[in-house]
Parts: C-alpha cells; sequence; structure tokens
C-alpha cells in the first residue's frame, strides 16, 4: 500500500496526503527556484524530517528514561548548493527544556544521531548537530 498521495495543484505547488491518516502537506517551489514560497519547499521538508526524526527517536528514549522534555525545539537550517541544485547542509539545533544529568544527555544524545533519516541521508550532505542543555 502507497505512504502518501501527491497531486500537482499548478503554480509550483503540491498537497501530499498521507494515506493512513489523511494528513496534508503543501509544498511550493522555494522563491529562489521561480515559487511563491508560501510553504514548505521539498527540500525544506528533507531537512525538517531529519530534526522531526531526531527529536522523535529521542522522545522515545526519553519516555523510556521517565525523562519527559516535552517543549523542546530544533531549529533547522538548510543549505543549497548548486551545480547540481541540491542541499549541501543541515544545520540542527537543539534547545532542550530539561537539564538532566551527563549520562541521560549522552544516552538522548547518541539516540537523536541514530534516526532513519539521518541514516538515509547521502554522506556528502554536511549535518552540524548542536545540543543546548
Amino acid at each position: 500500500m502507497a505512504t502518501s498521495k501527491i497531486t500537482y495543484l499548478g503554480e509550483l505547488r503540491t498537497s501530499s496526503i498521507h494515506i493512513n491518516s489523511n494528513s496534508e502537506i503543501i509544498s511550493d517551489a522555494p522563491l529562489d527556484n521561480n515559487g511563491k514560497g508560501e510553504a514548505f519547499s521539498p527540500t525544506d521538508t528533507v531537512a525538517n524530517a531529519l530534526g522531526s526524526c531526531m527529536l522523535t527517536m529521542m522522545g522515545i528514549k526519553a519516555r523510556d528514561l521517565g525523562v519527559d522534555f516535552t517543549g523542546s525545539t530544533t531549529e533547522i537550517t538548510k543549505v543549497m548548493g548548486v551545480d547540481p541544485r541540491r542541499i549541501t547542509e543541515i544545520h540542527v539545533v537543539f534547545n532542550m527544556n530539561i537539564k538532566p544529568e551527563e549520562k541521560v544527555k549522552t544516552i538522548l544524545e547518541n539516540t537523536a544521531k541514530t534516526c532513519p533519516v539521518l541514516y538515509s541521508l547521502h554522506p556528502d550532505i554536511k549535518k552540524d548537530i548542536t545540543f543546548n542543555w
């Protein structure tokens, strides 16, 4: 069964529907590539998936450890290259709202780095990951 169904809406915009939940993601081409930039671009979505996946992996491990870091955030900065146009860098900055002991910090940071999206990204993409505790 398909994971999603994507429809081209015209004017460089797509609608992606998640089959299991019927959730929708709208994407636009970015301003620097002939688009309106009114929604996540496809490459924004890739970069964003990295942060979301890392937080999710940390959430699973934190729950197992009895730690709640609800409200912690991740800021993503995507850097594009040219010739060919592609993502060259993704900067991930975690702003954690807890101050756990060093052992828990290490476990959570290492868990974040086991995220399937991180493993799926091309090795030429630089991943700069910072944890602010």
